[in-house]
């Protein structure tokens, strides 16, 4: 069974008010990570077993940093009834400081960011998660994961998530003549610049003489990071571009139509994001009304209000209407 959903907005102001009035959570931030990724954990009670684990994935060019204001809210609207949730996010390979680690087996695509998660899981020996969410690029990521994990990739003892979050990501193949051709020209920009930047006063400036908005031109340079006298990116940027590559190459309808049986997998599309086309939209309202053989897994469509493509910044009120009931209601 599948569906579309819209929440409440009585419903919606009383999970409001559990943010404003839950504590802040604590964040452990780890930097160091065995042969994997690097992290950071948001909960919100630090001095309590966790009950249930979302882990969390950014997108193209972003860090596990962009969503640390999110998780904490995220994490205080769910713990108002007593429920103790740890929030994983994840630097993803060759992002923040995963950049900084070596050994990640290329090529870098879809199938190997998804893996390193897996292998995230077993070297910390934790259980596997009960949520993952993921934005644009990590939203791909995500639903690879769970692809992986249906065929047994990550082996007998890996188990399913509860919950696929995947916001705001066209889930199959991105056509480059039907795309925002920004990312590109970006990836394209980037790729021409020197290693080393003057300063991100000059970058800016930089980019903005290219025709860049000033607002994308910032969340640039706020990518980058002192070294000695000059300025260095926190993502490996050639790595990055195949990366992005991959992610407009795979095709993840098939998992849309079928989701593994105890799995939910929840597409958020942001209302006025420039990233769908009619027809796609269509497939997806199809998909969740037709709903899915009673041997599968479900799979809802969800319309996120005024906001563009990026979510926790432009709604981040919205976003946690539409995902916190969900979430509680698992069990």
């Amino acid at each position: 069974m599948s569906s579309i959903c819209r929440t409440k907005p009585v419903e919606g102001l009383r999970l409001l008010n559990r943010v404003l009035t839950t504590s802040t959570p604590y964040i452990h931030r780890s930097d160091r990570s065995i042969a994997t990724v690097a992290f950071e954990e948001v909960r919100s009670s630090p001095e309590k077993p966790y009950d249930f684990t979302a882990f969390i994935f950014h997108g193209l060019l972003g860090s596990s940093r962009n969503w640390r204001s999110f998780s904490r809210s995220l994490a205080s609207s769910l713990s108002a009834d007593g429920v103790n949730w740890r929030m994983i996010l994840v630097d993803l390979r060759n992002h923040g400081n995963s950049a900084k680690i070596e050994g990640f087996v290329p090529p870098h695509d879809m199938e190997n960011a998804a893996k390193d998660v897996a292998n995230l899981v077993n070297s910390k020996g934790w259980d596997w998660p009960d949520v993952v969410i993921g934005h644009s690029m990590g939203g791909k990521v995500a639903l690879q994961y769970v692809e992986s994990c249906s065929r047994g990739v990550y082996g007998q003892s890996a188990r399913l998530p509860k919950q696929l979050w995947v916001l705001d990501s066209v889930p199959g193949k991105v056509n480059p003549d039907d795309s925002n051709r920004e990312v590109e020209k970006v990836m394209q920009t980037l790729q021409s610049l020197p290693s080393s930047i003057p300063s991100r006063k000059w970058l800016v400036d930089h980019l903005l003489k290219l025709g860049f908005s000033k607002a994308l031109s910032e969340w640039l340079g706020s990518n980058l990071e002192k070294s000695g006298d000059s300025m260095t990116w926190n993502f490996n940027i050639e790595a990055a571009a195949e990366m992005f590559d991959s992610y407009r190459e795979k095709d993840y309808w098939p998992l849309l139509e079928h989701p593994p049986k105890g799995t939910e997998i929840a597409i958020v599309r942001a209302e006025k994001s420039d990233r769908w086309d009619p027809e796609t939209v269509q497939k997806l309202e199809s998909i969740a009304s037709n709903g899915t053989g009673g041997s599968e897994g479900k799979m809802s469509y969800h319309l996120l209000p005024n906001s563009g493509h990026w979510v926790h910044v432009e709604n981040p009120k919205g976003l946690l209407e539409i995902i916190t009931p969900k979430l509680a209601s698992i069990v």
